[in-house]
């Protein structure tokens, strides 16, 4: 997949699945519905929005991952792992600014998770442009709590190997929620949304979006792997949910 220069093209029509365009968001009129696990949602918390504005003044750092990790997955004939449960999974954000990782039921639904990555999207385009990425994602579990495994707050975060910094679970703002309404009608694809410029953007919101198949292995450790929509070649993208010690 291309990954660093997108480009754009009219918008697509209201039929159109596959996407590589330049989109306007919409006016924040929402028509996503709930997900079926998840009844209400929460404002996040104060001790969560500093943290957060501390994350985002951490360098991204680069020593070897040694989470140990395996692309071995049982496949059917119709390009579908066993035992995995199809999701849509959205990587947005400006180049220059960190990456975002949205996970839906399906592309109509508010997200069940949203991510913000402790690197660029522009250097996340760049590996995916190089070929196969691995994103594991580390945290320490704790037997004294119980914390469904995705509802963990703050992630070790690990790219091909090598650590990037930290990610950090947030509930979805006005701005995510515009990206998942433009992304509505969009199954799989990359482009860029045009929004106004302002001191921490560049004016060009660029995204990727695709299905992935969610495979559960256990309490501590989940893995998304997305689906190549030829069926002839494995995921070019896995991400990993860790809990250990």
């Amino acid at each position: 997949m291309a990954a660093q220069n997108i480009p754009s093209f009219p918008p697509p029509s209201p039929n159109t699945t596959r996407s590589s365009n330049t989109t306007s968001l919409p006016s924040p009129t929402f028509s996503l519905q709930q997900p079926s696990n998840k009844k209400g949602s929460s404002k996040p918390s104060k001790l969560f929005k500093r943290f957060r504005s501390v994350l985002r003044s951490f360098p991204i750092i680069t020593p070897t991952c040694k989470i140990p990790v395996s692309l071995n997955v049982n496949r059917q004939h119709n390009n579908h792992i066993h035992g995995g449960t199809r999701m849509t999974g959205t990587l947005f954000g400006y180049r220059k600014a960190r990456v975002n990782l949205a996970i839906q039921e399906n592309s109509g639904c508010l997200p069940v998770l949203v991510l913000e990555l402790a690197i660029t999207t522009g250097k996340l385009l760049q590996e995916m442009g190089s070929g196969l990425v691995r994103i594991a994602l580390e945290c320490e579990k704790r037997p004294s709590e119980k914390v469904k495994l995705l509802n963990e707050p703050i992630w070790t975060l690990f790219c091909n190997g090598r650590k990037s910094g930290y990610a950090v679970k947030r509930e979805p703002t006005d701005e995510d929620l515009m990206v998942m309404q433009t992304l509505k009608p969009v199954s799989m694809g990359a482009g860029v949304i045009p929004t106004e410029a302002s001191e921490n953007s560049d004016g060009e919101l660029r995204y990727m979006r695709a299905y992935f198949e969610r495979v559960v292995n256990s309490r501590d450790s989940e893995t998304y792997y997305m689906m190549n929509p030829e069926g002839n070649s494995g995921p070019e993208l896995s991400i990993f949910f860790v809990r250990v010690g």
